[in-house]
């Protein structure tokens, strides 16, 4: 994507062919960094420090994080500990588990030192699949705004509204909730986003408005509970989430404030769209409520705020008394019969056991 004119993807081979590269999406939007992973280590506190985050490239990281290991050490006890040390990092998204998968399963058979070259070539083409993906599911995607565009008049935008960063921030290039907005934009659709801040982290503010910004798409940051009440005025007109991981019945865990938008859309009638890549769906997990993982972060992100002072120092500040407590549930899950429909790089269909059957037959 964008960025002052130069084409980036969020995660890299430094120019030695072996260390990773990496956005460093904690300092964002004020700072536009660039941090270099060189060992497991490395990778798994990237992941967990959420230097990385959004669900495709947690899971693309982790399998740099594989072939980081295989670097030092290629033997199978050091494959599992790979596999155990970075499965570790985050819970709740299922393309980290993955992509741990895709790579014990190429490495397990090859002999040592033949692990080292298979690694980093399976990672390329994870991050090329990843990139094609989610420009698919950006055509497909497109079609539902454009729709609503040609029953415009000229001159009135279509309205999107969106919650956290599913940009390309999230994937390795595209995205997957932006990314049909980034393709209606390249066809010259008239649109608009409503940016949800996405507290406690702010990666709706941080993030997708950054991103936006910097690819030149209208937009405007709304806090989080203002969405019903645009709803209720005939102000979106489609909403977009993705998601960190869609059961076999269609339920979407996405971060937690998706439940509630997706309960006013419904209300409002306003059209409710996951966009996901196939590696986000569990098929193993039927009930989302009951059976997905929901991680639990530190209290500090909901007791502390970071920002960029007037003096032009970025800072966190206390934004609550000293001695209140806090929870930090980081996803909820949006019941299938909430969801007008989920877009895959396959297609677009209903959010239930049929619907995605229908695009992944290979999966009975």
């Amino acid at each position: 994507m964008n960025i002052d004119g130069q084409n980036y993807r969020t995660i890299w081979l430094a120019d030695d062919g072996w260390a990773v590269e990496v956005i460093d999406q904690t300092k964002l939007p004020h700072i536009f960094e660039t941090c270099r992973l060189e060992t497991l280590e490395c990778a798994a506190a990237a992941i967990r420090d959420m230097q990385v985050r959004g669900a495709p490239l947690i899971g693309v990281t982790a399998a740099y994080g594989m072939a980081l290991a295989m670097r030092s050490d290629a033997s199978d006890g050091n494959i599992q500990h790979a596999y155990d040390f970075l499965r570790a990092t985050r819970p709740t998204a299922v393309n980290l588990r993955w992509a741990l998968t895709e790579m014990v399963e190429l490495l397990a058979p090859l002999a040592p030192n033949d692990r080292v070259e298979a690694a980093y070539g399976r990672v390329a083409q994870i991050c090329d699949e990843d990139a094609a993906m989610c420009r698919a599911i950006g055509k497909h995607g497109a079609v539902l705004i454009e729709a609503v565009a040609g029953k415009r008049d000229a001159g009135v935008p279509v309205n999107i509204l969106t919650h956290c960063n599913a940009g390309w921030l999230a994937t390795v290039d595209w995205g997957t909730a932006l990314a049909p907005i980034y393709v209606a934009h390249e066809r010259g659709v008239n649109l608009h986003v409503w940016v949800d801040e996405t507290r406690p982290r702010n990666q709706g503010a941080s993030l997708t408005a950054w991103e936006l910004a910097s690819h030149g798409v209208a937009h405007t940051l709304i806090v989080d509970n203002l969405g019903g009440h645009l709803m209720q005025r005939g102000m979106v007109d489609l909403c977009f989430t993705g998601s960190d991981r869609v059961t076999a019945e269609g339920d979407v865990c996405n971060k937690v404030g998706t439940y509630l938008k997706a309960l006013a859309a419904h209300d409002c009638g306003v059209p409710f769209h996951v966009a996901l890549p196939y590696n986000t769906i569990d098929w193993s997990i039927r009930d989302g409520v009951c059976d997905i993982p929901i991680e639990q972060r530190d209290a500090s992100e909901v007791l502390n705020i970071s920002g960029l002072g007037e003096d032009g120092v970025q800072r966190t500040v206390k934004i609550a008394p000293a001695n209140s407590s806090a929870v930090n549930y980081a996803f909820d899950v949006t019941p299938a019969r909430l969801v007008s429909g989920l877009i895959t790089e396959r297609g677009r269909c209903a959010a239930s056991r049929q619907g995605l059957m229908g695009l992944y037959p290979e999966q009975t």
